[in-house]
């Protein structure tokens, strides 16, 4: 059977956390509000929001274009609208959008010319890896722009004819109307990395080192990763009669702070976007998270002083004053404009106590509830006991990293504990592992693939291309592996315990994944009525929208969306954790699990079962601890936050949001 999931829960992105309080819209002019940033920003709940702000506005912009020069009986010579458009992961959401705003007809691409930031060099326009193809298959093969109206950086040029063509596209460039552009995480635009002159123009760079590494899963590895690309310069940007900077997920949350409320620095090439007369920043409430009117709203103008909300600024309070919670004073409140706050009625004293008894409520050693107790204080109530508990896991890992200590818990409390891995994790299994499992076999005397293996990665290599299917499916089977082992470690039974969903967006065989879609929906749908759980777990990340954890986490809701009605789900709860990297905000955490030096171990053990994502992972991103290691510093560090803030001391705590 199949779900009509458009109909009933659109696919874009929807995925938020409650809003408990914060600041009072159109409380204050705009220019108090808006007062410590330095380029017009406007902050959206959410990207699907954010993308269609900013393709309405560039419809009306092509729009009234059109219209004037139609008016002015200059159409048939008149030079097309042109938009400056980027790739990546950033503007995906926005070009689906104007694809499907152009099939309803809204949009006309027919005089309009795009001319694209920047490209790899060496690369071939027709790999899958080049800007050039991930452009015309994201957007221009579905829209009626005519291909003399398309000006892309050609990464093919030869090396001695590169400067001219640069100057060429260069002034090809110079006469943009609206450019639409993202960012990387230390403030690139185009390729225009760190230092970048500020009257540089189109031309030749070489990428850094962590712009490669950025760029290194899309090429199977950092030594296959071009070293130079050919990028747009500052200068050309900057002549652009309009831009939008654009910016979803938590990961870019840092850089945006630093180019909306820092000063111009070189060292952060986006920021010299505040000398432009005409530029405005469009962002999802995660990228804006640490922007001062988001983190801190209380220095910005009136609150609305929900009682989470009340908790965030009083840990944040005794963050500044380095005091825990019940030694604050009125004084710490006034001189750290917490005014307001003492104006809803409580003295200073009473906040104290309530946001410490709040707090210390979220902690419990019992996450499936404690059977026969007074349940009123607690995140978890006591019955039905046992629960059936299912773990959504986006990759065969995500479990154990994120919540093993908790999962040891349920367990060991006589829970029905299931899990379900995602996806199959294939891609982020490194090809050295995979030669040393089919040595193995072929040592053990079970079958000789050896040669037939090591020639399909050469090949793959090579070829520049996307995993080859044989590759991926021996991969796969490394981590379902693994995902068993550790399960197996927790006391349970992997063939009745361990589902593996292998959702179909993720099969693409490289970092780009494919769109989610009722076959993915319909999986979890499936599973989710088998078990019929008491308690949910999800991966609840704020990162890239278009990343894995997202995607499954809006895979998780869609199919909710679908059961949400049905008896059994009455006594469902959806509980939220997180991945490696971030941690839960303690202002915003329903339940706080400690973890016992054993239990520590026990995780830790887990974590080592899975063999191929340690010290040689394909794709370890920019921190170089292994996730054993950021998991428990992770843990440990909320552990001592608590401490801080009065509460007991613990060796680590897992913390959980609750989302319904």
């Amino acid at each position: 059977m199949s779900y009509p999931i458009q109909s009933i829960y659109l696919m874009k992105n929807n995925y938020s956390l409650p809003n408990n309080g914060g600041l009072i819209p159109d409380s204050a002019p705009r220019d108090i509000i808006h007062r410590y940033e330095r380029i017009n920003t406007n902050i959206f709940p959410t990207e699907n929001e954010g993308v269609s702000y900013v393709a309405d506005l560039i419809i009306s912009s092509i729009n009234e274009y059109n219209s004037s020069a139609y008016h002015r009986n200059e159409w048939d010579a008149y030079r097309p609208f042109v938009l400056g458009l980027t790739t990546g992961r950033t503007p995906i959401g926005l070009y689906r959008e104007l694809v499907e705003r152009y099939k309803m007809g809204e949009v006309s691409f027919k005089n309009v010319a795009v001319f694209s930031l920047d490209e790899f060099y060496p690369i071939n326009p027709h790999e899958v890896q080049s800007r050039n193809f991930r452009i015309h298959e994201e957007f221009i093969n579905h829209i009626n722009i005519l291909p003399e109206n398309v000006h892309i950086p050609d990464g093919s040029i030869p090396v001695s004819e590169v400067s001219q063509y640069c100057k060429d596209y260069d002034i090809k460039a110079s006469n943009i109307d609206l450019m639409i552009m993202g960012m990387g995480e230390e403030g690139q635009i185009g390729f225009n990395e760190a230092g970048s002159y500020t009257r540089s123009h189109t031309r030749l760079v070489q990428l850094s080192h962590n712009s490669r590494k950025v760029q290194a899963p899309a090429f199977n590895s950092l030594e296959e990763t071009p070293k130079m690309a050919i990028t747009m310069g500052l200068e050309t940007i900057m002549k652009a009669k309009k831009i939008i900077l654009l910016a979803w997920g938590e990961d870019k949350s840092n850089i945006v702070r630093k180019v909306v409320e820092g000063e111009v620095n070189a060292q952060v090439p986006a920021t010299v976007l505040q000398n432009h007369s005409n530029v405005e920043v469009v962002v999802d409430k995660d990228a804006a998270q640490f922007l001062t009117r988001e983190e801190t709203p209380w220095l910005v103008g009136p609150c609305d002083w929900h009682p989470k909300f009340i908790r965030r600024a009083v840990v944040w309070l005794c963050s500044v004053v380095k005091k825990p919670i019940l030694k604050l004073t009125y004084q710490d409140y006034i001189e750290n404009s917490l005014g307001e706050l003492l104006d809803q009625g409580r003295t200073y004293d009473q906040i104290n106590i309530d946001v410490f008894n709040d707090l210390q409520h979220t902690i419990t050693g019992w996450p499936g509830g404690k059977p026969n107790a007074d349940d009123s204080t607690r995140p978890v109530p006591s019955t039905p006991w046992p629960k059936k508990v299912l773990i959504f896991s986006p990759h065969p890992d995500d479990d154990v990293i994120s919540m093993g200590g908790t999962f040891i818990r349920l367990v060991q409390q006589g829970h029905d504990v299931h899990v379900a891995y995602e996806t199959s994790g294939n891609i982020a299994v490194n090809d050295d592992i995979v030669i040393q499992q089919i040595d193995t076999v072929k040592e053990l005397g079970f079958g000789d693939r050896f040669k037939e293996v090591k020639d399909l990665i050469a090949l793959k290599k090579s070829e520049r291309g996307p995993e080859p299917r044989e590759l991926l499916e021996i991969k796969a089977a490394i981590r379902r592996a693994e995902a068993r082992s550790a399960v197996r470690s927790f006391g349970l039974d992997p063939d009745n315990n361990a589902h593996f969903l292998n959702l179909p967006f993720y099969e693409s065989g490289g970092v780009k994944k494919k769109p989610l879609s009722d076959a993915d929906i319909e999986i979890i749908v499936n599973l989710l009525r088998e078990i019929k759980p008491h308690q949910i777990y999800a991966a609840g990340d704020l990162a890239d929208p278009h990343g894995t954890h997202r995607t499954c986490m809006e895979a998780v809701l869609a199919a909710i969306q679908i059961v949400k009605d049905e008896e059994w789900f009455k006594d469902c709860h959806l509980w939220l954790y997180r991945g490696a990297w971030m941690e839960w905000n303690l202002g915003m955490v329903d339940m706080a699990v400690p973890l016992s030096p054993d239990e520590m171990m026990m995780k830790r053990l887990a974590i080592y079962r899975h063999i191929s994502q340690k010290d040689i992972m394909p794709f370890p991103g920019s921190d170089p601890r292994e996730f054993w290691q950021r998991a428990e510093e992770r843990t440990q560090n909320t552990a001592r936050l608590y401490d801080d803030l009065g509460m007991a001391e613990y060796q680590a705590i897992e913390v959980f949001v609750k989302m319904f």
